[in-house]
């Protein structure tokens, strides 16, 4: 399955969304969920001990003058691969 986060972590329930992400699903931030990726936040730790693979909307993060900020662990995607991720999982949960 396909997540996807596109407010911030801090007005969304995310102890919620990890308990419902399960190993072998992807999480893609975008929009305001960019902010989940940036180095040293608690959300990116959880995010880092929950084992998944996680995804930032490059887009996103340089609208948001985010680019210097963003951890190496997360993978920087363009629009034609968040295409790629959705044709992946047909089944999505938007946050």
């Amino acid at each position: 399955m396909l997540h996807t986060l596109h407010r911030s972590a801090w007005l969304t329930d995310f102890s919620s969304l990890l308990r419902l992400i399960d190993k072998d699903d992807e999480l893609l931030l975008l929009q305001d969920g960019v902010t989940a990726a940036i180095e040293g936040s608690r959300f990116l730790e959880s995010l880092q001990s929950a084992s998944i693979k996680v995804y930032v909307l490059e887009e996103d993060v340089k609208a948001r003058g985010l680019d210097g900020q963003i951890s190496d662990s997360v993978v920087r995607v363009s629009y034609t691969d968040f295409v790629r991720l959705t044709v992946k999982h047909p089944s999505q949960m938007s946050w």
